[in-house]
């Protein structure tokens, strides 16, 4: 009798859009479902494989570049065959990929694959409600991401009025009609649609489908014509506590081009009994104070992503940041940061199933 074939399921969407805050929430809904990930970030430092860590039964990190270029055919299999090993008992594989990736090479390089544990289990294609009008607008190619999914979730319909939110759906719709379509607020979805949901056509449709009107074009084999090849990243890594006020002076200034920005704040004063989860996308901004774990390193790690970034410029005035005199530093020069604090009430903290963290650094 053949062994069941665990599915992989492509999670895609441009930056910003909730990838990891949905992988999240799949993290802590499942029950029952062990679930092996592979997370791919943009930049050097993988915030998103810090954020997913300890809810994952068995993660891949990958940073330093995009998926759908870091990793040839053979490396993907072998990341696979790493956590499909039976030993582990994996139910599903999501490959969270970075908000830059090309959807089609991905779904070329799955479906490819020589690996007998595995099947193509769909793409899953997370829009941001509030922001995908003006990024469709820089990057028309976007419609082609979302014709490659089998699932497109409209996320952050909480940010935006109900006028604005039906008319990205009919433009979702008219993009991609007939693609299944569902709304979510802060990245929560049943995690039954996706682990039950099967791509629209079989492999070897898809195949032949992509074989001709992508392959064929070598569009998408060109890197140089990826979302990627324009955008740049910069990191910025500190051990030492930041002045809030000055910090926010910074955002407050950043640059037209810096599009995305993610990571950890270390804060002096008030702020240095949390850290600082900061989520910005275009002008959105938003902080999310976490107490530290035990144990836990304190210190800042941000990655910021954009065109045209002078990144001498950047790590210089975020290094200006650091506070020579944390005792001096009082509850007002935190007022800024507060401002931006999410008021939402978080999700209540779920135990989850058998954790156990494999991770292996992965570098192109």
């Amino acid at each position: 009798m053949a062994t069941p074939r665990i599915p992989v399921i492509l999670l895609t969407g441009f930056l910003g859009s909730g990838k990891t805050t949905l992988l999240n929430h799949l993290m802590r809904d499942s029950a029952g479902t062990r679930i092996g990930v592979i997370v791919n970030d943009f930049g050097s430092v993988n915030i998103d494989a810090l954020a997913v860590a300890g809810q994952v039964d068995s993660m891949i990190p990958i940073e330093n570049g995009c998926l759908c270029c870091a990793a040839d055919a053979s490396e993907m299999d072998d990341m696979l065959q790493r956590l499909t090993d039976p030993a582990l008992r994996i139910d599903v594989v999501v490959i969270e990929a970075s908000g830059l990736a090309e959807p089609q090479s991905m779904i070329r390089s799955l479906l490819s694959s020589t690996s007998e544990r595995i099947v193509y289990g769909g793409l899953v294609e997370v829009v941001d409600a509030a922001e995908f009008p003006r990024t469709r607008e820089r990057h028309p190619e976007l419609d082609r991401h979302v014709r490659a999914a089998d699932l497109v979730v409209l996320n952050k319909t909480d940010r935006v009025e109900e006028e604005e939110r039906r008319a990205v759906l009919e433009t979702v719709e008219e993009i991609a009609p007939g693609i299944p379509l569902l709304t979510a607020e802060h990245g929560r979805v049943d995690p039954a649609l996706l682990f039950d949901h099967r791509p629209r056509t079989t492999a070897e449709e898809r195949f032949q489908q992509l074989s001709f009107a992508d392959v064929c074009s070598g569009e998408h084999d060109d890197h140089s014509r990826h979302l990627h090849a324009a955008y740049e990243s910069v990191e910025f890594i500190s051990a030492e506590s930041l002045n809030p006020r000055r910090v926010m002076d910074v955002l407050d200034s950043r640059p037209a081009g810096l599009y995305r920005i993610k990571g950890f704040l270390h804060f002096a004063g008030a702020g240095a009994d949390h850290k600082y989860g900061l989520h910005a996308v275009g002008s959105f901004l938003r902080f999310q104070p976490v107490p530290w774990e035990h144990g836990e390193p304190r210190a800042t790690q941000l990655v910021m992503i954009g065109t045209g970034l002078d990144a001498d410029t950047l790590t210089k005035r975020l290094a200006d940041c650091v506070e020579t005199a944390p005792d001096e530093v009082d509850d007002r020069q935190m007022m800024g940061v507060l401002r931006y604090v999410q008021t939402e009430e978080p999700d209540e903290p779920e135990e989850p199933a058998e954790t156990g963290v494999l991770a292996e650094n992965l570098r192109d």
